[in-house]
């Protein structure tokens, strides 16, 4: 199977549509796939739902899709660092379904397993359990303790972004480039990557590989990317 694409809207191409959900890996600016939401961005697709920890900042990764206001709901961690999204959420705009961030990975890693849900402590006694389904099972301790289930994620596309990749789709993530992505390339039918650098089968260390091609549909070079910085800290110089 042919998995390399010429660019990101080629690579996309058939694959959108209205009111899809959509798994997008990265955390922050690190490891976001910057090329294939650009390609999203410009191919016009509206009303779309994206689990992802974050939403990027204002007019990078989401965030350019929220500027032209493509996204009608967003399923996040942290969300903190977007005036955009802020602005959205606070007018109505935008609907916001917040997960602890360990419940996102594991919702995205569950649907990838196939796993239609799980029950978990996290969120017990707050906010993030109204409405879900509440058990009781014994914990660590011997005794009873409530837990509440959560559903695993089916999305319909993912896209992620990779270091490294051979022309098969076998992908090594970069240190903490590898956060999301991960999870959210297994949970959607159809896994879209961009990466730095695509080499031959056989020349990546099979111990190496963190997401085997067999879940990988569709594959682009990215290269070159900026380094895009989220807070920039600046001191004065010191007198001499």
């Amino acid at each position: 199977m042919q998995k390399i694409y010429p660019d990101a809207a080629a690579a996309l191409d058939g694959l959108l549509f209205d009111g899809m959900l959509i798994a997008s890996g990265g955390f922050g600016l690190c490891g976001i796939p910057e090329r294939l939401l650009t390609a999203i961005r410009d191919s016009g697709v509206k009303d779309l739902t994206f689990a992802s920890n974050n939403a990027g900042i204002d007019n990078e990764g989401i965030g350019m899709l929220l500027r032209t206001q493509q996204v009608k709901k967003m399923i996040a961690s942290y969300v903190g660092e977007n005036k955009e999204f802020e602005r959205q959420f606070l007018s109505g705009e935008l609907e916001v379904e917040f997960c602890p961030q360990g419940t996102l990975a594991e919702r995205m890693r569950a649907g990838g397993a196939g796993i239609p849900g799980f029950y978990t402590k996290t969120g017990v006694g707050t906010q993030v359990a109204e409405g879900k389904e509440a058990k009781q099972f014994e914990g660590r301790d011997g005794q009873m303790e409530d837990y509440i289930l959560e559903r695993g994620l089916f999305a319909d596309l993912s896209i992620v972004k990779g270091w490294k990749a051979d022309e098969t789709g076998n992908l090594i993530f970069r240190k903490t480039a590898r956060n999301f992505n991960q999870p959210a390339a297994t949970c959607g039918k159809v896994c879209v990557a961009e990466v730095e650098e695509i080499v031959k089968p056989g020349e990546l260390d099979p111990d190496a590989i963190h997401l085997p091609g067999v879940f990988v549909n569709r594959l682009i070079l990215g290269a070159p990317y900026d380094k895009k910085i989220e807070f920039e800290t600046t001191r004065e110089r010191e007198a001499a």
